[in-house]
């Protein structure tokens, strides 16, 4: 059930052991993801407390861009300001609804003055989250009510808990990645090897990505069939985290056109992405 907490975050329980934690004025992030018993997502309190930090932690959402645009200036003219990092949706308050019979969360976002200001469409984002025993499904549909197409890039930020770099190991990944630092190709084994000194890297893959954590006894595996098959893996430490990110489209793409996702006039586009908790036996 839903229950208020200190901070305006809620609360969706499939049971004691299987929950999480959101908070719809904070970008409907989903601040803790806690599966049968253990505590999933990292999640930064002291930075989440200041407003004027950006969040470090949970799932944040990223609409209508991932990443950044290389320009000083809106691509849609000198009339609206510059899109932010990963777009303005982590930034605002979400609208929701609790299912507590099928036990998953909607969240609501549509376009209004702040919007406007930097994206001139009319549109509707809802993300069904739905909890399962060692899964936590994304459903979304990203709704254009203009009349005339609407570009968009939609990802994930998710952050997790692990026990220390040393003890992670990556699989299923593409032989190449890019470094988002240096926007150059690079094999991606050699930065995964150096995850404990940070790394930002984006991938193109074949809808699934896995790391296994061996104290925490734990493979955690991102589904995110096409067009959501963009994955982004970004350290960050001392922190004792990964993000695992799906993404539809790279940085810039709402400028260079690669991989941008035209929502027809009228229409809406689906994604589905899913985080999978495998346990490792003794």
């Amino acid at each position: 059930m839903g229950l208020h907490f200190k901070n305006n975050i809620l609360r969706l329980k499939k049971d004691e052991d299987n929950f999480i934690d959101f908070c719809p004025e904070r970008g409907g992030i989903v601040t803790n993801w806690t599966s049968r018993g253990d505590d999933i997502l990292y999640f930064d309190n002291n930075r989440f407390l200041d407003a004027n930090q950006s969040i470090r932690g949970g799932i944040p959402i990223l609409f209508p861009i991932c990443g950044n645009i290389d320009s000083d200036f809106s691509p849609f003219g000198k009339s609206y300001l510059n899109l932010p990092q990963h777009g303005f949706a982590r930034d605002m308050d979400w609208e929701f609804e609790l299912n507590e019979d099928n036990q998953s969360l909607k969240l609501y976002l549509r376009d209004n003055l702040f919007t406007q200001k930097y994206y001139p469409f009319s549109f509707q984002v809802i993300i069904e989250v739905k909890i399962k025993i060692d899964c936590l499904i994304f459903e979304v549909q990203i709704l254009n009510k203009s009349k005339i197409p609407m570009p968009i890039s939609f990802g994930l930020h998710p952050y997790f808990n692990i026990s220390d770099f040393k003890n992670i190991k990556f699989s299923d990944y593409p032989l190449i990645c890019m470094d988002q630092t240096k926007n150059s190709l690079q094999l991606t084994a050699n930065y995964l090897n150096v995850i404990q000194e940070g790394i930002d890297i984006m991938m193109y893959s074949s809808g699934a990505l896995s790391f296994t954590d061996s104290v925490l006894r734990r493979k955690i595996t991102l589904i995110n069939p096409s067009p959501f098959d963009i994955s982004v893996i970004w350290s960050n430490p001392p922190r004792k985290m990964i993000c695992l990110e799906p993404w539809t489209s790279p940085r810039n793409s709402l400028i260079s056109g690669f991989r941008k996702i035209l929502v027809p006039s009228k229409s809406s586009k689906i994604l589905k992405s899913l985080i999978q908790i495998n346990r490792i036996e003794d």
